[in-house]
């Protein structure tokens, strides 16, 4: 049974769709009282809100990096009413923030979450509002969650950032398994209300056919480059948005002077098979099999998959990947790195990760299992981790290659679902820059270039009139250092303002109930 012995390069993508395959996720039944928690959360009602009023702020303009201090930001409900110069606010119910001194800035948007995959999303949800997302792109999906978002009842709360898009069930051969198959599912999910089609893992054919499919009937079909695809030839035919910088070899084979053999030994490679028999309860067992792969699938990855990986990467041409940058320029696809996952998965065992702040949040079974998972890691042959970790300040050269280009990019972080530590956006932010990304161009992927991408360029990623009321307030200057864009004095998520105590709290909350809020 391949599915269970031979796991693909990105295991992830299998575990996400069987999970999606079942009503209630197993941890149901071992977390007592969390479907109360999750009607709790959802029924959180957002509190009826007054004018809040933002004065003596500086507004950066995420477009171009323009400040202008000294300004009054006066919002009602859910949106921006006026940004004026600071003036003095006598009317009833007038909320009012001193932000002498201080920044303000789009929310950000992590355009590359799982955290709809728990069945209490509440503390990662609080979690991510805390470091200033509010807004995320969910990364996996089922019929029941786009079911939830039609009638009202995701379980997402106040103290949450919103939820921007989100796919059906992931494609992986358990309904991906021929082009057939595949733009059946491509039509099901359209139907159903997915924003877009997120590719798992499937062989060549099939991930051409769900392209196509997806062009014909007006649906995205983004997320995992396949071994043996070609990223220009993909993009060109509509592939809207490459995940993870691939992942896998994908990407590095095209930038190869090797690229022809290396392709074709990735195009006969072997991904998941499944029986031509129906077995019982096969997708329940495929899912207990790949809930720790999920964890760090290069704990997990097939020597042959790493060695090529390995030649690829060495045979680089920047010449390929310049052409490579400018064929992604032209045909307008996207790219999000989530650079801080390739990370974890490189130098799981480091020290920093073993203390990493994060570790206090997450629920015990959580940090159990990835203490086991990095305890496989730290055994696996030198070889393997040496060629992953000698590759990963390559990744940070092509991302800057990328950028440079032109080449358009969003910032997400793989995070949410608590697979471990060193899955934030403060991370994420400061793996761009090390890459050499200035923190406008950080700034931008994580507002502007997020709403372009979603087609909402008239409300969301600006500090202006008539725009969404999601706002992070800074002590220092955004664009003079990266770690600044962290310095939070304070969120307004949806016209609510939550103060920095607000938000310790929050994060409290959490660490208290071990990743939930109480």
């Amino acid at each position: 049974m391949n599915a269970i012995t031979h796991p693909s390069a990105c295991p992830c993508c299998a575990y996400a769709y069987a999970r999606s395959a079942f009503r209630y996720s197993a941890l149901d039944w071992i977390r007592p009282g969390a479907k109360a928690r999750r009607a709790e959360t959802a029924a959180r009602a957002a509190p009826t809100l007054g004018r809040l009023y933002i004065d003596g702020v500086t507004v950066v303009d995420p477009r171009d990096g323009g400040k202008t201090p000294g300004m009054t930001i006066v919002i009602d409900g859910n949106y921006i009413a006026a940004v004026v110069p600071t003036v003095d606010a006598s009317a009833d119910r007038v909320q009012r923030v001193d932000a002498a001194g201080k920044f303000v800035v789009p929310g950000y948007n992590d355009m590359h979450s799982h955290v709809l995959e728990l069945a209490d999303p509440s503390g990662s949800l609080a979690l991510m509002l805390a470091e200033g997302v509010t807004g995320f792109r969910q990364m996996s999906g089922s019929p029941a969650l786009l079911a939830k978002r039609r009638d009202g009842k995701l379980p997402i709360g106040h103290a949450a950032p919103q939820l921007l898009q989100t796919p059906g069930s992931i494609l992986t051969p358990f309904n991906a398994a021929s082009p057939d198959r595949v733009r059946e599912e491509v039509r099901k999910q359209k139907a159903q209300g997915a924003d877009f089609v997120k590719m798992g893992f499937a062989n060549p054919d099939a991930f051409f056919a769900a392209i196509e499919e997806g062009r014909r009937i007006g649906i995205p079909v983004l997320g995992h480059l396949q071994e043996g695809t070609d990223p220009v030839e993909a993009t060109a035919a509509g592939f809207r948005s490459i995940e993870h910088l691939g992942p896998g070899s994908t990407v590095w084979v095209r930038c190869s002077i090797d690229e022809e053999r290396l392709r074709a030994e990735s195009y006969r490679r072997e991904i998941i098979k499944l029986p031509p028999f129906k077995i019982p309860f096969l997708e329940r067992i495929v899912l207990k099999k790949f809930e720790r792969m999920l964890v760090n699938p290069s704990a997990f990855s097939q020597a042959v998959d790493v060695d090529r990986l390995r030649r690829a990467s060495e045979s680089f041409s920047r010449a390929r990947a310049e052409d490579m940058a400018a064929r992604f320029v032209d045909d307008g696809s996207w790219q999000c790195p989530t650079l801080v996952r390739i990370r974890t998965q490189s130098f799981a065992d480091a020290p920093e990760y073993q203390q990493d702040e994060m570790l206090e949040y997450l629920p015990p079974k959580s940090v159990r299992r990835w203490r086991d998972v990095t305890a496989l890691w730290a055994e696996r042959d030198e070889h393997v981790r040496g060629t992953y970790r000698t590759i990963y300040p390559r990744q940070l050269a092509l991302t800057k290659l990328l950028a440079d280009a032109g080449v358009r990019m969003i910032v997400g972080t793989d995070g949410g679902s608590f697979l471990g530590p060193g899955l934030t956006l403060r991370q994420e932010f400061k793996e761009l820059s090390d890459a050499g990304i200035a923190p406008l161009a950080i700034l931008q992927m994580a507002t502007v270039n997020a709403a372009d991408y979603l087609s909402r360029r008239d409300t969301l990623g600006l500090v202006a009139k008539g725009y969404d009321a999601d706002l992070v307030l800074l002590d220092r200057d955004p664009l003079a250092a990266v770690e600044n864009l962290h310095e939070i004095a304070g969120i307004v998520r949806a016209g609510r303002y939550f103060s920095r105590r607000e938000l310790d709290a929050l994060r409290s909350e959490v660490a208290k109930g071990r990743g939930f809020l109480r």
